[in-house]
């Protein structure tokens, strides 16, 4: 132990103090000494000292009152009391009042000595505790969760608000920004975490499969149904269900949507049987479900039962600062994976990227990190080996082309040419499933 302790005695006897002082000195320990109480006290407001040892019966301030008054400026202190009159009395009401200890006179110097460690170690430990719950109590993030921005310190700020509660949360957020990132790092810092956190992509799936999805349904209860299928709200149960692209389900799903958030009971599709589970509700949208509500399209009843807590990621172009991070994240990401020499960006490929407007956010941030790695052939990627060799000004010529539809249309078609239209790896490259991709085809008109 690193005996650089600082030790306090208050006795009105001098012959005591100076025999405590030489010896705890000659110890290792750092030490000074009070004449009474009052003097005590003062000392105490200038120095905050790790033990103190004082006599229980003083002139003008007694040794008890001095322990309560130290008590008061700090509940930690550890104070131990020297008395010449022992008793079961004596000892009571200095263990009542907060002293760690009590010894007698004569004192054993071998005795206080002991005691004095014992307890400076037991303080050494309790420190350490608080201090490792403060690590604890710090935000854990999923490791992709990327940024040091003031909007990204502010949403690092919300999830520790909000992660601990078991409140519904609503993120919003334009496509790619890292929602379900955002929705994780909620669930890894609440009391939830030691159960599973479900995932579902609502605008993924056809209405009757969501159902399915969600609830779950009996052997028998349609055609193909061979088996039975725990919903995700059952594998949820104690842990957290998280529902993206929740503005994507029809009104007839919102209705039995509200219900089950509501009561927490469902039946499997088919089956009587009353499904009780403990989940909490974090939804993600990137559509303005306000208008929606105005529209006739999303029932306000849902609307207001998961606006709770809401936490708005703003687009990558409104933090360009995080984009060098994120760059220096995915190629160490990548070069592991690839295990490609890939380390650095060259000035001209960084002044790029973080000048590019990213409408496709993290996740066009990171597909063009990748892409580059695959084609790069140096150690360092360079401007001719990202997937675009257009300033961010000529990307989109025309203001009719600057509409959300337009450029993801425009993105969706270039990400789809680059794989030559292989729809599973443009569907892995944009981070959506088969079917999601086939419905923006489709939607967008586009062919090969």
């Amino acid at each position: 132990m690193d005996k650089q302790e600082k030790i306090l005695i208050v006795d009105d006897e001098k012959i005591v103090r100076d025999s405590l002082y030489h010896w705890f000195e000659e110890e290792g320990y750092k030490v000074d000494t009070a004449e009474d109480g009052e003097a005590a006290l003062k000392k105490y407001e200038d120095v905050k000292f790790d033990l103190l040892l004082v006599d229980m019966k003083m002139p003008g301030m007694s040794g008890i009152e001095l322990l309560n008054k130290i008590k008061s400026i700090d509940k930690d202190a550890v104070i131990i009391l020297i008395t010449a009159f022992a008793s079961v009395p004596t000892a009571i009401a200095a263990l009542k009042n907060g002293a760690y200890d009590y010894v007698t006179k004569p004192v054993d110097p071998d005795e206080l000595a002991h005691l004095v460690m014992k307890a400076l170690e037991q303080r050494a430990l309790k420190i350490e505790n608080i201090h490792l719950k403060e690590s604890i109590d710090e935000i854990i993030r999923p490791d992709n969760l990327i940024g040091e921005s003031y909007q990204m310190k502010k949403i690092y700020d919300l999830i520790q608000t909000v992660a601990p509660t078991d409140t519904t949360v609503m993120i919003r957020g334009e496509s790619g920004t890292g929602k379900e990132l955002v929705a994780k790092a909620i669930h890894i810092n609440s009391k939830r975490k030691y159960f599973p956190i479900v995932p579902v992509n609502c605008g993924a799936l056809a209405e009757t499969i969501l159902e399915s999805e969600l609830f779950g349904h009996e052997k028998g209860a349609f055609t193909g149904a061979q088996f039975r299928r725990k919903s995700k709200f059952e594998l949820a149960d104690g842990g957290t269900i998280f529902l993206d692209e929740i503005d994507s389900i029809s009104i007839k799903m919102q209705a039995e949507l509200l219900r089950v958030i509501e009561t927490k009971q469902f039946n499997r599709v088919g089956g009587n049987e009353l499904i009780k589970s403990d989940f909490r509700v974090i939804i993600a949208t990137n559509e303005p479900l306000e208008e929606l509500v105005k529209a006739g399209k999303f029932r306000e009843d849902l609307y207001y039962r998961l606006n709770v807590f809401s936490i708005v990621i703003p687009p990558l172009r409104e933090r360009k600062e995080d984009i060098q991070l994120l760059v220096n994240f995915f190629i160490n990401k990548y070069s592991a994976v690839m295990n490609k020499p890939v380390k650095s960006v060259s000035k001209e490929a960084m002044d790029f990227l973080v000048n590019y407007d990213w409408h496709g956010n993290v996740r066009e941030l990171e597909n063009a990190i990748e892409r580059a790695m695959v084609i790069g052939k140096s150690e360092s990627i360079c401007v001719e080996d990202l997937p675009f060799h257009v300033s961010s000004n000529n990307l989109y010529p025309d203001e009719d082309c600057k509409s959300l539809a337009a450029m993801e249309k425009r993105y969706i078609n270039n990400i789809l040419n680059e794989n030559n239209w292989n729809i599973s790896r443009s569907a892995q490259v944009l981070e959506i499933d088969r079917v999601t991709l086939y419905n923006k085809i489709n939607k967008y008109n586009l062919k090969k």
